[in-house]
């Protein structure tokens, strides 16, 4: 599963209003409750348990790249929600840098490997400083989803 396979345009925010990275989160969640990805339901729970993760650790890897993740029982397939800050976002990063660039996702309980290989697959992309640059200007969520799409690899 690569990133192209998990996200759509509908559940990429182009322009992100959030100004911290709670923020940052809540505002992807309630994008993936739009787009049909999570239930409304579930939104408390799994807000919760993204925050707990990043609060045990910090997710912003650096390169003005963060990557909250968790996971929870109450989805059965991976999703996630890829948001663009054009001011940056505090994000307690590991260079101390804001970050621009936020991919969400989550995966079911128990399938340690899958998260794993999705983190790892997601950071390698993001590393590459040409996908961050045509990400940060794409003009919308279309562009950038096919900008994503067209630099996910399958394994």
């Amino acid at each position: 599963m690569t990133l192209g396979d998990i996200l759509t345009p509908e559940t990429i925010v182009p322009d992100l209003k959030a100004t911290t990275r709670w923020e940052v989160i809540d505002e992807l969640i309630d994008c993936l409750v739009q787009a049909g990805r999570i239930e409304a339901k579930h939104r408390e729970a799994i807000t919760a348990v993204v925050r707990k993760r990043e609060h045990s650790m910090s997710t912003g890897i650096g390169f003005g790249i963060g990557i909250p993740h968790a996971s929870t029982d109450l989805i059965h397939d991976v999703v996630g929600a890829f948001g663009r800050s054009l001011k940056g976002v505090d994000f307690d990063a590991l260079d101390n840098q804001p970050v621009t660039l936020v991919m969400l996702f989550l995966v079911p309980q128990g399938q340690f490997q899958k998260h794993l290989h999705t983190l790892a697959d997601i950071a390698k992309l993001m590393h590459r400083k040409e996908f961050r640059q045509a990400l940060e200007t794409a003009p919308d969520a279309p562009s950038m989803f096919r900008t994503i799409k067209d630099n996910s690899e399958a394994k």
